[in-house]
């Protein structure tokens, strides 16, 4: 489950880098102001495609979070009725009174005084 959400924030690690990359390596590069801006504005077209892609693998990686989650789930649910089953078992045997003992001195005592 955590590889997954990993793999994720690398992603979107991966692609916000490459975007802070590209803007400060445009501005501090020596090209005139006119270089500089054409650049930046393909770099700004570019951020929709590049936001949409983010967007995809961040829809992508919830999805599989919550298909991992919903798993998980479902085997702790089981395990939960499991032992709510056995501790209304465990419940029942101690309520259910066990057989009364027998009176051993009455018995010694009548045997005593035949």
């Amino acid at each position: 489950m955590s590889k997954n959400n990993n793999s994720g924030l690398f992603m979107a690690g991966v692609v916000l880098g490459s975007m802070v990359g590209t803007v400060t390596g445009l501005l501090l590069a020596p090209r005139s102001g006119r270089e500089t801006r054409r650049i930046i504005k393909k770099s700004a077209d570019a951020l929709p495609e590049m936001a949409e892609d983010l967007s995809t693998t961040v829809q992508l990686q919830a999805d599989r979070l919550s298909d991992s989650a919903q798993k998980n789930w479902a085997g702790t649910l089981s395990r939960l009725k499991e032992a709510i089953a056995a501790g209304i078992e465990a419940t029942q045997m101690e309520v259910t009174p066990p057989e009364s003992p027998r009176d051993i001195t009455a018995q010694t005592n009548s045997s005593n005084k035949n």
